[in-house]
């Protein structure tokens, strides 16, 4: 195949350029391959999961007769077909605390009990309703701070951070409040709901294709639950139809189903649960109640934190451990603490078991952090941001984390201070201290606020050994790549992003590079894609394999043309050999004729980074990433309804691979985090049924909610101190908190009601009815007290 030779700029710059997505027109015309488009072979089966209708109890019978007897229906999984060496548990921690069915106790409303295996998903379904379960109950505890106080355990081993001395500190500080915070959860609302698709092979061999964050534990539980070995099991992702954490572990039970279904009747079979079902039998965010105490002086200046952090983690332990640790990790924000103790407290509840989500718990600390600095602004009648200006981490002596990690990049005074003229933040301030003021003397209907908030995020899983990563390329002989990694993609742009990579270190064109599925047949033993770790990771592991053939090509190139190493330069779709220029398809054609191989694994680990979870003590983060945010709201009084008039954010993303793409992310995670904090409310009653099971009764931000004005900008000034993939920084979970922004301006345009004087302590979600309860009881409150 003829190569046209293009000019060095029009190759030059393969990363760090403003480049499609690689499936962006696929996805826009509906022609993106998802798991449910997997064409079905003959005889394939339909599995549907039948759920238990109580929150906590003992498991007495289970009669499937009735679904046996329905038509279509092939036969049933429970509990009895997982045979040994099989083993019942699907723990993503390997704590055999998570059935794939439960033997003896109902532990949450929604608990998958047995699987119907039917010719249709329709008939699946409506067998899985046949059931009969006979149960007796027994006491259930919904709420974290309920079941801490009726003495349930943990699922997790707790984690305190500690440094200085807490004690002196508080004893001698000018001023001191304590507060609790009651922090809401969050559905993943990925629009592509949970599936995976079991085809059986020869010997023990199984075939998985699912739309998973992590393939690798994926097939790890496929093989656990069979008792087969994991060479037996492949597991492939071509693309997920969103994630956010919520397929991280999750879809270990309908993979694991799926097999075992296959296994038991020989046949392909296909299981997707409704989207009720899916919100009801799946985890979410953590929703936090958070116990705070904070000493300041009269310049707002903090000198001893203390905070209990309890999570409703639900019935099983999944990623509640790393998940309640960051957000210890995460309590500090963009300030220093003299002196600080922080424990953690996962506390076992009946109800699903909870798991990641973008932020793994980083969220949850963050907006402590900043409710703590709110409080203390109002108490000293200061702007939150001179609070927060006062508050930063600095030079040494100011510089160390909770966890003992030095803050060596911080360049947050920097992006504050852009931020802060960008955004026209001073006047805009006064304005709108005006406007309030005027309306309160006049009874006026609305009340505006404003806030500046930053973010500062450490970037890299706080489990040392996830912190890896693989890739596998080829390069054929017509001088076509294919390239594959660990990573999966889910919208995010981690294919672009990587094939960037490999087109830079070859000098070719990005269309030459075909980016595979990702499968355990090729890259073994990967990490989730998580912990905006994707491009970090998989972008070093794919270099590496380029960096191994390249080095195979120019030592088979100074042996050919007999020239030193310094005579062999890749150029725009040609190599200079001396005083030679060849395509770089000729050199491939030469060097595949010479038995040169042309095919390698890359591998990756990040370094530096180190952790003593039993100390609290280390460097658990490769690098921070930082960002900040002014969000401006405008409330009715009368209803608590609001809108977002205007945000304007810079964020940190390093020198970008793709700065079109960044921003992307940039915008996606402000308003999903927006959406956290506004209106996505997760509600239980007291049976332990999720009220809140569908898009009809749960409330993800509308085009209507995005702010009316929304300026998002890159900080393209800044480079990653770090040796990280192109000098980049990580981008999908960091902005996520930016949206704290909006929940800080409601707080102050509620606050006006009494003057500031009060801080309102909104609970999040902040929604309509929230609000207008802050606002009724700030102005009781103000009414009494005159």
């Amino acid at each position: 195949m003829k190569q046209d030779i293009k000019t060095e700029d029009a190759i030059r710059g393969q990363v760090h350029k403003n480049l499609p997505h690689e499936s962006a027109q696929k996805h826009v015309s509906g022609q993106a391959d998802y798991t449910d488009d997997t064409r079905e072979p003959i005889g394939t089966l339909h599995a549907y999961l039948g759920l238990s209708d109580v929150a906590h109890a003992k498991l007495v019978d289970i009669d499937l007769n009735a679904c046996l007897a329905m038509e279509g229906v092939v036969g049933v999984i429970t509990a009895k077909d997982i045979i040994a060496p099989g083993y019942n548990d699907i723990s993503a921690n390997h704590l055999d605390d998570e059935p794939v069915f439960p033997t003896d106790e109902i532990e949450f409303l929604g608990q998958p009990l047995f699987a119907v295996v039917a010719r249709s998903r329709a008939e699946a379904r409506r067998a899985a309703r046949e059931a009969k379960i006979t149960c007796e109950p027994l006491p259930a505890q919904i709420d974290a701070l309920e079941a801490k106080e009726a003495g349930y355990p943990y699922v997790a081993k707790p984690l305190k951070l500690e440094r200085g001395d807490v004690i002196k500190g508080f004893a001698g500080a000018t001023n001191r409040i304590k507060g609790q915070m009651r922090i809401g959860g969050q559905d993943h609302m990925y629009l592509e709901g949970q599936i995976a698709f079991a085809l059986p092979g020869e010997d023990e061999d199984m075939l998985i294709r699912t739309s998973t964050q992590h393939p690798s534990e994926a097939q790890h539980m496929v093989a656990q639950v069979l008792g087969i070995p994991s060479h037996s099991v492949t597991v492939e992702v071509r693309r997920l139809g969103g994630g956010f954490g919520g397929k991280e572990s999750q879809m270990n039970i309908f993979c694991v189903v799926a097999a075992l279904a296959a296994r038991k009747f020989g046949q392909p079979v296909k299981i997707r649960p409704d989207r009720d079902d899916d919100m009801t039998a799946t985890g979410k965010r953590h929703d936090f109640v958070v116990d705070y105490d904070v000493a300041f002086d009269e310049d707002g200046v903090i000198a001893a934190v203390e905070g209990d952090f309890m999570a409703r983690c639900g019935y099983a332990a999944d990623l509640s451990g790393p998940v309640t640790d960051r957000a210890l990790f995460h309590a500090d924000n963009a300030y220093f603490y003299p002196n600080v103790l922080l424990r953690s407290h996962p506390m076992k509840t009946n109800t699903v078991s909870n798991t990641a989500f973008r932020g793994f718990g980083g969220p949850q600390g963050v907006v402590v952090a900043e409710r703590m600095i709110e409080e203390i602004a109002f108490a000293l009648g200061k702007d939150p941001l001179e609070v927060r200006k006062a508050n930063f981490y600095g030079d040494a002596g100011r510089d160390l984390t909770p966890y003992h990690q030095q803050v060596e990049d911080n360049i947050l005074p920097r992006l504050i201070e852009e931020m802060e003229a960008k955004s026209d933040y001073q006047a805009r301030r006064v304005d709108i201290l005006t406007y309030n003021a005027k309306a309160n003397a006049s009874h006026g209907l609305c009340r505006k606020g404003l806030a500046l908030t930053p973010v500062k995020f450490g970037i890299s899983f706080t489990a040392t050994h996830f912190n890896q990563a693989g890739s596998l390329i080829h390069v054929y002989s017509d001088g076509s790549i294919q390239l594959n990694h660990g990573g999966t993609e889910m919208g995010q742009g981690l294919n672009t992003k990587v094939a960037q990579v490999v087109a830079d270190a070859f000098q070719v064109d990005i269309e030459r590079i075909k980016i595979t599925s990702t499968t355990t047949e090729k890259v073994p033993n990967t990490s989730a894609t998580a912990a905006s770790s994707g491009s970090d990771l998989n972008g070093m592991a794919a270099l590496d394999a380029v960096n191994q053939i390249k080095g195979r090509l120019v030592a088979f190139l100074c042996e050919k043309w007999d020239v030193a190493e310094d005579e062999i330069a890749f150029l725009p779709n040609r190599v200079k050999i001396g005083e030679k220029l060849l395509s770089f398809d000729e050199v491939i054609k030469q060097a595949y004729l010479a038995r040169v191989h042309l095919s390698a694994a890359g591998f990756y680990k990040t370094p530096k980074i180190h952790w003593d979870r039993d100390k609290g003590q280390g460097r658990p983060f490769f690098y921070f990433a930082y960002g900040a945010a002014v969000s401006e709201v405008t409330v009715n009084r009368l209803t608590g309804e609001y809108v977002i008039d205007r945000t304007d954010i810079i964020h940190d993303v390093g020198k970008s691979l793709n700065p079109i793409l960044d921003q992307g992310q940039v915008e996606g995670a402000f308003v999903q985090g927006m959406g956290w904090l506004t209106t996505e409310e997760l509600w239980w009653d007291k049976d332990g049924r999720l009220r809140t099971h569908a898009p009809s009764t749960y409330k993800i931000p509308l085009a209507s909610d995005i702010p009316r004005i929304f300026n998002v900008e890159l900080a393209e000034w800044s480079q990653n101190a770090e040796r990280t993939i192109k000098r980049s920084k990580a981008v999908g979970e960091p902005p996520f908190m930016l949206a704290i922004s909006v929940l800080e301006a409601l707080s102050m345009a509620v606050a006006s009601v009494a003057d500031y004087k009060i801080c309102p302590r909104l609970d999040t979600p902040a929604t309509p009815e929230r609000v207008l309860l802050a606002i009724d009881k700030l102005m009781e409150k103000g009414r009494c007290d005159g």
